[in-house]
């Protein structure tokens, strides 16, 4: 996976938490995509709006080999507008053409039915030209655990047809889906890398919620967070404010001598004010508040600096 190039959290790889994980039905879940990939006519990538490098597999460009692809960034609604502004450009720039959803409300969505009716439109011409008849576009939904596959098909629908939730491993099995009679959308299981070296990135991933809990320390990753957010509000597409991020909570933000934020002791603070002392369950309010965006929208990867 790409590392991040701006300096946003620079030196946060070399303290942030461990992070690991060995899902054992998402190496299930790869072999079967290699045999379904076969069949389809284009790839969907759906990647998270708040952390797009992050979620973008390593191993995509390879599975796919020449098949077209749409890249999707969901949940659009959780970053604020300067951040997407500037993904935006930085993607068109690089060739790509971003299509930003928010599967929960279903922004974009249409625009992103009609772009794989058209991507599929070549496949039809060439089946007319052997004198077949038309057949509907299949195309994979495929991305990391939790970035809203499975909302974005029930949007697409406009029912629920498949298991939804915001936390990862929701989905288990591959499913085809019918989108009236030009689209075919098979559901995928969330697809992690075997190992992600790059710690930072696995963070993020852990913030986001896009892998199990059981990969990491709920208090550890939460006192990353906050290193994090100190480092992201000096950036103006951030569009954060640490203070205004976290004055919910009526705990002040205190240094260390290093000038680094002193995330225990403002855990430890939180905890005795809102939850009797228990830092473990004050992590997972403040991971929780920030997964629903009681924080506010907060973008945690920010496009790389120019070169």
């Amino acid at each position: 996976m790409e590392g991040i190039a701006t300096p946003v959290g620079e030196g946060l790889s070399q303290s942030a938490p461990a992070i690991q994980w060995y899902p054992g039905h998402i190496a299930k879940a790869e072999r079967q995509l290699f045999t379904q990939l076969a069949k389809v006519d284009l790839v969907i990538e759906v990647r998270d709006a708040r952390i797009p490098r992050a979620t973008g597999h390593p191993r995509l460009q390879r599975w796919m080999k020449t098949k077209p692809r749409l890249l999707v960034i969901n949940r659009r609604d959780m970053i604020n507008e300067a951040a997407r502004q500037a993904w935006d450009h930085w993607l068109r720039e690089r060739g790509e053409t971003p299509w930003w959803c928010d599967a929960k409300v279903g922004t974009g969505v249409k625009q992103l039915q009609e772009a794989a009716i058209r991507a599929g439109g070549q496949l039809n011409s060439r089946r007319a030209g052997r004198g077949m008849r038309p057949r509907p576009v299949r195309a994979l939904m495929l991305g990391f655990p939790n970035v809203g596959k499975s909302a974005l098909i029930n949007r697409l629908v406009r029912q629920k047809v498949v298991e939804s939730a915001r936390r990862a491993g929701v989905t288990r099995t591959l499913r085809w889906v019918r989108l009236g009679q030009e689209l075919d959308l098979l559901d995928a299981p969330g697809v992690l890398p075997p190992r992600l070296d790059d710690q930072r990135a696995a963070l993020l991933l852990a913030l986001c919620d896009d892998i199990g809990q059981a990969a990491y320390d709920g208090e550890a990753v939460a006192v990353a967070f906050l290193r994090l957010l100190d480092g992201l509000q000096v950036h103006p597409a951030a569009g954060i404010s640490f203070s205004g991020a976290l004055g919910r909570y009526g705990v002040p933000i205190t240094r260390l001598e290093d000038t680094v934020v002193d995330g225990w002791g403002w855990l430890e603070a939180a905890a005795a004010r809102h939850t009797s002392g228990d830092t473990a369950r004050m992590a997972q309010r403040l991971l929780d508040d920030f997964r629903r965006s009681f924080l506010g929208p907060i973008a945690l990867e920010l496009p790389p600096d120019p070169a």
